[in-house]
């Protein structure tokens, strides 16, 4: 049984406001838990002017708020970038207050350029990959309260405390990240969205080296992909059309938001730029609500997993709302009422 989970970059569009993104993020969140999937994810990206989510923490207890059954986290915290304790102790708080119901995804993408990274922690050289594994073990431990007694702060609590822990899943779209989820024994999420090749084998990858531990005895694994459905591929491809260009802009430091699909249709694309255009569509599931679940359930049958975490960008939100509308009829969700 294919499982629907969403994934909210909340994308501010051209003549909107990031306000505005997030209000919609809010209002998106509740529409999902209506329609019956069972993630919603927040990402993080900082220093844009196309998208609003800089706090996943903040954001994950707004909708949290506003929604009784779903699930609700981050898609995910730059963790290269945070102390370990603070993080652990967010993500403690907001499952003590919405217990059963958060997830912590981390990643080690900066989710930034290099100067803004250095803004964030400028204590440390580049992006903190070196520290990454370390900082995962304790996230890990500080959760759970199973650090080492050699570790210098195994004496250390992450405050609140309570009968149950943030499910923590590691996200990547690289074999390094799947060989570190499975060091670690935790649930992986790869984004196909941002990377389309050889993920099933960096999936099989995971499986193959997968290591239980106490929270998770098998590995356990999903997909972000990004989709755009309506009643129609025409008006399917005309919505998905502002994204490549709203990609191009951002890969140039431009602080945009999402064009419109006319201003895309009649952009000059170089040839350069009409090659990382057909990449970006190379990784898009667009169509009728048909056409979408046909590729979908490809992509699930060829990563092996049974969790499609979805992200959808367009200019107009009415678009997006429908697309996810659209998908949960095609897969028979069942709506929470």
């Amino acid at each position: 049984m294919i499982r629907l989970s969403v994934l909210d970059q909340s994308p501010i569009r051209s003549g909107g406001t990031a306000a505005q993104a997030l209000q919609e993020t809010l209002l998106l969140a509740q529409a999902a838990e209506r329609l019956g999937y069972r993630r919603y994810w927040v990402a993080e990206h900082h220093n844009s002017g196309g998208l609003a989510g800089t706090s996943p923490e903040i954001l994950v207890g707004q909708i949290a708020a506003r929604t009784r059954s779903m699930r609700v986290g981050s898609g995910g915290v730059m963790l290269s970038h945070y102390s370990a304790y603070k993080v652990a102790e967010n993500f403690r708080l907001l499952e003590a207050l919405y217990p059963g119901r958060i997830d912590l995804g981390v990643g080690r993408a900066p989710g930034s350029d290099r100067l803004t990274a250095a803004a964030l922690a400028p204590d440390q050289s580049g992006f903190g990959y070196e520290d990454y594994p370390r900082k995962v073990a304790d996230l890990m431990g500080y959760l759970t309260d199973s650090l080492p007694p050699e570790h210098p702060f195994a004496r250390l609590r992450a405050m609140p405390d309570g009968p149950t822990v943030p499910e923590l899943w590691m996200l990547g779209s690289s074999d390094e990240s799947a060989m570190m989820a499975a060091h670690f024994g935790r649930p992986f999420s790869f984004a196909h969205f941002i990377n389309q090749y050889g993920g099933p084998q960096v999936m099989a990858m995971y499986r193959a080296n997968f290591r239980p531990s106490k929270q998770l005895a098998g590995p356990l694994g999903s997909i972000g992909v990004f989709v755009m459905c309506a009643e129609t591929e025409e008006e399917a491809i005309h919505h998905a059309s502002s994204r490549p260009l709203w990609m191009l802009r951002n890969r140039r430091g431009e602080r945009k938001g999402v064009p419109p699909p006319e201003e895309a249709k009649a952009y000059p694309w170089s040839g350069a730029e009409r090659a990382f255009a057909e990449d970006v569509w190379g990784r898009t599931t667009v169509g009728d609500p048909d056409q979408c679940k046909t590729g979908m359930l490809q992509l699930a049958r060829a990563y092996g997993v049974e969790e499609l975490v979805v992200v959808t960008v367009c200019h107009s939100f009415e678009a997006r709302l429908r697309s996810y509308e659209l998908l949960a009829q095609a897969f028979g969700l069942e709506g929470r009422g």
